[in-house]
């Protein structure tokens, strides 16, 4: 399975990028092959212009050239992960613009279009636990979210969000779970997804 893995973070000496390296060696591991976008390193432009602004009346409009370069990323792999961390309860902004830009009318949805993806997979790292989280529904905001309001409407149904909580603790041993859980999941990839009803 070909999987483009998508990861934002400012910083490349963030826990977030260590999760990520240990996802990818699990991909890789399983026979998988990986590409990995890192959103801030390429200088995406999570802004969204008039440009790739949706046409509800033309699913064929053609965007900028950076956002026809991501959609063409997208089409050459068959699954999809997203590393990320959680701030405000929601995905950083620059993920946002790009699924606000790449997940485009005409790509991802209208005139007949859903994504082709067979899955995806959505590796939030939070920095509170998991009570503070559930004790609102942080939680299941979010994977509401991510699974249905994003995945399902585009027409992936294996959707999962994979929560890290506590990732600022720093305990040596806590995060060493935590970057063997991102290999496990990278390992078990085509067995980590949700079918969606």
């Amino acid at each position: 399975m070909k999987v483009l893995t998508v990861v934002t973070h400012p910083r490349k000496n963030s826990f977030t990028f260590a999760v990520t390296e240990k996802f990818e060696q699990g991909l890789r591991d399983a026979g998988h092959e990986t590409e990995i976008l890192d959103l801030h390193r390429i200088g995406f432009d999570p802004v969204l212009w008039e440009a790739d602004e949706p046409d509800w009346s033309d699913p064929t409009k053609n965007y900028s050239p950076e956002v026809e370069a991501e959609i063409l990323r997208m089409k050459k792999h068959d699954a999809l992960a997203y590393i990320f961390p959680v701030w405000w309860y929601g995905i950083p902004a620059m993920l946002k613009g790009y699924i606000d830009r790449v997940w485009n009318h005409g790509f991802a949805y209208g005139g007949g279009s859903k994504l082709h993806h067979q899955q995806v997979l959505w590796l939030a790292l939070a920095g509170a636990s998991e009570e503070h989280f559930a004790k609102r529904g942080y939680d299941q905001m979010l994977s509401l979210s991510l699974n249905t309001g994003m995945a399902g409407y585009s027409g992936i149904k294996n959707s999962r969000v994979e929560f890290f909580y506590d990732t600022l603790e720093g305990r040596s041993e806590h995060m060493e779970s935590l970057l063997e859980r991102a290999y496990q999941l990278g390992l078990h990839y085509e067995d980590s997804g949700v079918t969606m009803k």
